[in-house]
């Protein structure tokens, strides 16, 4: 079998997780360290599995459903975000609630209530088996349709054309949304939506990232969970430019501490230099060492006013044990 060995892995930026990942994981963690054990997560804190399983070695319990959770004990929701549904279950049987929801979910959520108590109807834009998507409609779904691509929109009747308004999900990118958005204004020419502040920009500038690097590339390496909507769609915009993009079947184990995420969740781009493909390469040349480059810069993301976390900050977070 020949081989060809790599020289060089640049490493596309921005990438890892965005701040609102980064933040619920800190949740959890501070929880652990704060909290009266157990306390229990709702659901995958974050779509990654090492992450997962890192918190549960600590001494997260996770679970899907409240009903899971005994009377009175410390839970944590997710980064998606709940409905209030979810919300209100937690509240009459005495749960410690700690919300670790975006806080650009939670933008999402209050513009969804905003509008439904103005008499719109909402076109909220995204996968409906998602979580995110799941709890924005508990807050109105008796006024919010979901559709995920502009085919949908051909067929779409709301009560009145004059009053509609889109949302969208997060982990969707600028790209993503795009079509849907453009043939929802063709269609409804009085439509509104979220302003330019209201977007997350992490995805979008984590999808450019991939494209900037994947059009000269030979294999291009999307680290993540198989349940990440982001990493899927990392994959596929890889895959727009001429070099081979893939996910690999198994992840690797999380680096240090001090580089969460990265380890996990970013696009890497490797490339064989210089004479091409050599048969027979030797054990020598197999390990030979490679040179790690950097591309890109910091994630260039608005942050959001304070919506929840610490004061002036809604990013990080801030917990005290109750009593």
């Amino acid at each position: 079998m020949s081989t060809v060995p790599i020289s060089e892995i640049l490493l596309a930026g921005p990438r890892g997780f965005c701040a609102g990942v980064e933040r619920a994981i800190d949740i959890v963690e501070l929880a652990l360290s704060v909290c009266r054990p157990p306390v229990y997560v709702r659901r995958e804190i974050v779509h990654n599995r090492h992450v997962v399983e890192s918190l549960r070695a600590k001494g997260a319990i996770f679970v899907d459903e409240l009903d899971e959770v005994p009377d009175d004990a410390t839970v944590i929701f997710s980064a998606h975000g709940i409905s209030p549904a979810v919300r209100e279950d937690a509240q009459r049987r005495g749960l410690r609630v700690i919300d670790a929801t975006c806080p650009l979910v939670t933008k999402v959520h209050l513009e969804a209530v905003r509008y439904a108590r103005e008499g719109y109807s909402i076109v909220l834009i995204g996968h409906e088996d998602h979580d995110e998507v799941i709890g924005t409609l508990g807050e109105a779904p008796e006024r919010i349709v979901v559709i995920d691509s502009a085919v949908e929109v051909q067929t779409l009747e709301v009560p009145n054309p004059e009053k509609i308004a889109y949302l969208t999900q997060t982990t969707l990118s600028v790209d993503d949304t795009r079509d849907v958005i453009e043939a929802l204004r063709r269609k409804f020419p009085r439509i509104v939506g979220p302003s330019r502040d209201d977007i997350c920009y992490a995805t979008q500038n984590r999808q450019a990232a991939v494209k900037r690097l994947a059009g000269d590339v030979d294999v291009l390496l999307v680290i993540g969970a198989a349940n990440s909507s982001n990493a899927n769609r990392l994959v596929d915009a890889g895959g727009a430019g001429r070099g081979r993009a893939a996910r690999p079947r198994r992840e690797r184990p999380r680096g240090p501490r001090g580089g969460r995420g990265r380890a996990l969740r970013h696009p890497a781009r490797a490339r064989a230099h210089g004479a091409g493909a050599r048969h027979g390469a030797s054990r020598a040349d197999r390990h030979a060492s490679v040179d790690l480059v950097e591309r890109g810069g910091p994630d260039m993301a608005p942050t959001p006013p304070n919506v929840r976390g610490a004061p002036g900050n809604p990013w990080r977070p801030s917990i005290r044990e109750s009593t």
